[in-house]
């Protein structure tokens, strides 16, 4: 993994701010899942950063591991500005790419 620009502290402590800028991307894809806005922030405020990318559109994002409000794993993936947290999206993860720890990708899942 690339070394972050940032940290899981720095994310939830935008996180705990309320500094959270939803995309109509997001919430598209948050509904289509039936993943709650409280889902997104808890998987913050539980996770990890499991993967960076750096050179993303914008922001430079990353993929956050964490639990859902109903105790699931859920993954996000969100941007940061050094102050805002832009939401992308939210999965929960699939047991055909994952590993069981959901933190490792399978090789050659797809």
């Amino acid at each position: 993994m690339t070394k972050p620009k940032y940290t899981i502290s720095d994310l939830r402590k935008a996180c705990s701010g309320d500094k959270i800028k939803w995309s109509s991307h997001a919430l598209k894809r948050l509904r289509e899942r039936h993943i709650k806005l409280s889902d997104f922030t808890n998987c913050i405020l539980t996770g990890q950063i499991i993967e960076f990318y750096p050179d993303d559109y914008r922001t430079p994002s990353c993929l956050v591991c964490g639990i859902s409000t109903d105790q699931k794993t859920l993954h996000t993936v969100s941007g940061f500005d050094g102050e805002y947290i832009y939401a992308v999206t939210a999965y929960f993860p699939s047991d055909n790419e994952w590993e069981p720890d959901y933190k490792t990708r399978k090789v050659n899942s797809k």
